[in-house]
């Protein structure tokens, strides 16, 4: 039972945590509602579920032969992120919106394999909850894992859509889009400047 708690608890605290992902759904909630970010919540958490299965599977031996690997992903994936981060910002703030602009299933999938935290955490859990010679352990793991992602991506969105109640003028909507995209495109600079010096 305390094996399971562990599970559940380190799954929250990563899932739950706010990072780049967890602020676009945050984002896209505000500005599309709950039903239409379902589909990037969809794709970060089963993203993340398969980088974990690819990382526990075999992968983190790749990772401990070759350190900088981790390096030029952090600057491809910061990169990804600024770049998401622009379309938030410069998102035209409009109160009756328009769908061609919203994240989709496809952009929540790669991002969280471009994502250093997701990463970071995938790396984290296989060393906490992989036990040689069996897989059991960690496959209720990634599956503990994945439910509580999703759960936590989706709370991010009904955030997102509670803020929209606050947002009801072009101006607000148009700070919290600079207030976003702003705050990832800060969030990936650090994490730029922390990989290359």
């Amino acid at each position: 039972m305390s094996l399971l708690i562990a599970m559940f608890s380190f799954s929250l605290a990563m899932s739950i945590s706010p990072g780049p992902v967890n602020m676009i759904i945050l984002s896209s909630g505000a500005s599309y509602g709950v039903r239409k970010t379902f589909s990037f919540v969809s794709g970060g958490t089963i993203g993340f579920t398969l980088l974990l299965l690819f990382i526990g599977l075999g992968f983190s031996k790749v990772i401990d032969s070759y350190p900088y690997f981790l390096k030029y992903l952090a600057v491809a994936g910061s990169l990804f992120i600024i770049y998401m981060g622009y379309l938030i910002a410069t998102s035209k703030p409009e109160l009756d919106i328009k769908e061609h602009n919203q994240p989709t299933f496809l952009q929540g999938f790669l991002l969280q394999w471009l994502n250093p935290k997701a990463w970071i955490a995938c790396l984290a859990g296989t060393s906490l909850f992989s036990v040689p010679n069996s897989s059991k352990e960690f496959f209720l793991f990634s599956f503990i894992y994945f439910l509580v992602c999703y759960l936590s991506l989706f709370t991010w969105s009904v955030f997102g859509d509670k803020a929209a109640i606050l947002l009801n003028s072009k101006f607000k909507l148009k700070l919290f889009n600079y207030v976003m995209g702003g705050g990832l495109i800060m969030t990936s600079c650090y994490l730029l400047y922390s990989q290359l010096y």
